[in-house]
């Protein structure tokens, strides 16, 4: 048991479901405050997040993550308790062994380790710790940002601890996230008997042309980074539940995941534009939950594919590819940000695991990548 992975298992022990924290960062503060961090709790309503830093002087590099996870489902499904650690065949399984409580152990002893050998380092190192990633994300890492900024703090770099590798660790880092746009659509129509359709109007018939105009439009063609922009409906719902009722009311689920290549604006604008030709009766809920963002070659990236490198010997591969991640709160600010943590293949299934030894192979990515740019 190495020092990564004992504090793997005291984190993945934890029922930390989200929002709970169950004592994560309680633990992981008092490491740091060890290290020689100054700990600042940061509790907005019901989530528990801190900010913790060593050092006044800049460049600041952070270190960023959540302690929540996502619900098990059935426990009983499981092949071990999901919150009772434990390495079989080389692999360490538990809720959040990837996603992302392995990460979490990695930067902490990653850190431990550099200050030891580098008390006087340059700059300054910072961890942005919440319990709400996995869910609204509300009272997360977007208020820590705005605390800092409020304050005139600026993270200069950030690792978020997200699990980006593919198929070994550190094989590819996300160097950049699409943004999401999603939208609650009602079509209104006239309730009535089906064997009377003149007198009713069907919202699902009427909308049907324009959702397939909506699926089919090439909105772009991404870039030398991003993939084209997508549209997805991912609900729709409409009817009392009984076959001779005409519904009254369709209601559509829809999300965008987008590239640089366009704004939320144009999205709504094209988006409305579509359905106005079709002569609808509707209105849309917006919802935006994260702008694109890109961290292009340069001083973090340089670091960490150099780290990846010499520890691994693979060359990493750049991509924005994936969901969101709270890196859509911190690069708006200026900063640096991409994501470097496990393999993601088991992330929120059951049964999660990664490669035990994996966990050592990040925490030397880690410490390496400090060495880069503080040492």
């Amino acid at each position: 048991m190495t020092p990564t992975l004992q504090l793997a298992f005291d984190l993945i022990a934890r029922r930390s479901v989200t929002p709970d924290d169950d004592g994560c960062q309680a633990l992981m503060m008092e490491r740091l405050a060890a290290a020689g961090f100054t700990n600042e709790q940061l509790r907005f309503d019901d989530v528990e997040n801190f900010w913790s830093r060593r050092g006044s002087e800049g460049p600041l590099l952070c270190f960023a993550g959540h302690t929540d996870v996502v619900p098990t489902g059935p426990e009983a499904r499981w092949s071990n308790p999901p919150f009772e650690p434990k390495i079989i065949d080389g692999k360490l399984y538990g809720r959040g062994a990837a996603d992302m409580k392995g990460s979490l152990a990695a930067m902490v002893v990653a850190v431990e380790n550099f200050v030891q050998k580098h008390p006087n380092h340059k700059g300054s190192i910072a961890f942005l710790i919440t319990s709400d990633e996995e869910g609204p994300a509300k009272n997360g890492t977007v208020k820590v940002v705005e605390t800092l900024e409020a304050r005139n703090e600026k993270i200069d770099m950030c690792i978020v601890g997200e699990p980006s590798s593919t198929n070994a660790v550190g094989d590819v880092v996300k160097n950049g996230r699409r943004g999401s746009l999603g939208a609650v659509m009602k079509v209104q129509g006239i309730q009535g008997h089906v064997a009377y359709p003149h007198l009713a109007k069907n919202p699902v018939h009427l909308a049907a042309p324009a959702l397939a105009e909506l699926a089919a439009e090439v909105w772009d063609n991404g870039n030398e980074f991003f993939p084209a922009t997508s549209f997805q409906i991912s609900n729709i719902n409409a009817g009392t539940g009984a076959t001779n009722v005409i519904p009254g009311e369709l209601e559509v689920v829809f999300n965008f995941r987008f590239s640089t290549e366009l704004t939320e604006d144009d999205l709504k604008r094209r988006t409305h534009a579509i359905l106005d030709k079709h002569g609808l009766d509707y209105s849309i809920d917006w919802n935006l939950s994260g702008l694109p963002f890109l961290t292009a070659r340069g001083a973090l990236v340089e670091a960490s594919v150099k780290a990846i490198k010499d520890i691994t010997g693979l060359d990493t591969e750049l991509s924005t590819a994936g969901g969101t991640s709270d890196g859509r709160f911190i690069a708006p600010t200026g900063a640096q940000v991409l994501e470097l943590g496990p393999v993601n293949a088991t992330i929120h299934k059951l049964d999660e695991h990664i490669v035990a030894e994996d966990l050592n192979t990040l925490t030397a990515i880690y410490e390496r990548i400090l060495e880069n740019l503080l040492a």
